[in-house]
């Protein structure tokens, strides 16, 4: 195997060997590989795509992994400011403000400026309030609301491209993945963090030590790191198979997450599952010698993941023969409209959409183009697909009779914003967990049933 992909024969948390195969979707292109319509696709790159489960400690993990430099140096995945995911940002911030201690360090600096103002001390101004410090930050929409808080924020992220607009946003951000080298560099320039947060990204991390590491460079004595990943529960009971792609080496339980944790000094002190993409946990934990306690939630969690057996086979076994099934359903449905002459293009050009299509087959023979609001995108074809992506504006004057809705965790949201669509006769196929057709006269909460059962 080239340079380009690592072979996993032990677990990246534990060390262990002993692997259960729980699904190969073969060789395919990057989810988010878009190409040019005048790229030869000939040539165009493939990478195995294979999901064990770590019979030790419980990480379920990509087999192979791809140089991370070919997936994030220049990445096309922009953070969304859709109504829900700013509502859920804000959530993200409430959360940290109240069990990251934010709250009790603003108090503290209230008090201090109130002091200052009366004389008896010297102010306390931004540049002394708590420091948030986010990898994986992207284009800073997420620290920018803690900024709007008066607390200090640095972000850290590898993709250059996304850097240039968070720093053109006003939101200070460094180029670079984070390790222990980067992380001491911003302790450098501003101290240590009383909140390292990694919202979406810690399942990109192909070495988890390493971050970890990183972390406790950065991490103040009572500091706490938040971690926001999609929540391996969720994905096996809701059939989220279409989240598997090269990008996400890892899917993470909270059993797993506490052991690695500890392995750096680190106990898991706080979780909150969250709805956000399909269904998430947001993981507080602080330093072995902190004063901060375990709180209730944790157990009960591990007790929920005890209870759905999580650490044997079956779970992941009957997870791996419902997406055979599901996948072969939602072609079948597909190929089915189009026989009858209708017209099919899908909503939304997310990466878990192109890893839907190559998982069905699906491509440029079934779907007329897939529309998406990121301009990025926009002039391209998917990967392995080669649909193209166009931008709403241009998908309305071609109105399809069907949208297969690819970005399904804004279900919702889109269906709402889509009535006249609706109204007209249109439809959507919401494909996961289960591939249902929702019409105009679809009950909201049916909807809501589809995108998230």
């Amino acid at each position: 195997m080239d340079g380009t992909v690592r072979f996993v024969a032990t677990c990246r948390v534990c060390g262990a060997d002993d692997w259960l195969d729980v699904l190969s979707f073969g060789s395919t292109p990057l989810a988010n590989g878009f190409l040019k319509p005048a790229d030869s696709y000939d040539g165009e790159a493939t990478y195995p795509l294979d999901v064990g489960l770590c019979r030790d400690c419980g990480l379920l993990s990509l087999r192979h992994l791809v140089d991370p430099r070919i997936l994030f140096d220049h990445y096309v995945y922009v953070s969304s400011d859709s109504r829900s995911m700013a509502e859920h940002m804000g959530r993200v911030v409430d959360l940290c403000w109240q069990r990251a201690g934010l709250a009790r360090r603003a108090d503290l600096a209230r008090r201090a400026d109130l002091a200052g103002r009366a004389g008896l001390a010297r102010r306390a101004g931004p540049a002394e309030g708590a420091l948030v410090v986010e990898f994986g930050s992207n284009i800073g929409l997420q620290l920018d609301l803690f900024r709007r808080r008066g607390l200090r924020t640095v972000g850290v992220d590898p993709a250059r491209n996304l850097v240039d607009v968070a720093n053109e946003r006003g939101v200070e951000t460094v180029a670079a993945y984070f390790e222990p080298a980067s992380a001491a560099a911003v302790v450098g320039a501003h101290g240590t963090a009383d909140l390292v947060l990694g919202r979406q990204a810690l399942a990109h991390i192909p070495d988890l030590h390493r971050l970890v590491e990183a972390v406790d460079v950065a991490l103040a004595p009572e500091g706490v790191l938040a971690v926001e990943v999609p929540y391996l529960l969720d994905l096996l009971e809701r059939n989220q198979f279409d989240t598997i792609y090269h990008e996400h080496a890892s899917y993470f339980s909270l059993g797993t997450l506490c052991r690695l944790f500890a392995q750096h000094g680190l106990r898991v002190v706080d979780v909150e599952r969250v709805p956000v993409h399909g269904g998430s946990i947001v993981v507080f934990a602080a330093r072995d010698g902190s004063s901060w306690t375990v709180r209730p939630s944790v157990a009960r969690l591990l007790d929920l993941e005890e209870r759905g057996g999580l650490r044997t086979d079956r779970p992941y076994l009957e997870f791996a023969d419902r997406v055979r099934r599901v996948t072969g359903t939602i072609a079948e449905l597909v190929r089915d409209l189009v026989a009858q002459g209708q017209r099919v293009a899908g909503y939304g050009a997310p990466s878990k959409g192109s890893a839907l299509l190559l998982a069905c087959g699906l491509g440029a023979d079934e779907l007329d183009f897939c529309s998406d609001t990121t301009p990025l995108k926009h002039g391209t074809v998917l990967p392995g697909s080669h649909v193209p992506v166009c931008s709403p504006e241009q998908a309305r004057d071609r109105a399809p009779d069907v949208y297969l809705l690819l970005a399904w965790n804004y279900a919702d949201e889109i269906i709402a914003r889509e009535r006249d669509f609706l109204a007209a006769g249109g439809r959507f196929i919401v494909p996961v967990p289960e591939p249902t057709v929702v019409g105009a006269g679809t009950r909201r909460d049916a909807v809501h049933a589809a995108a998230a059962s």
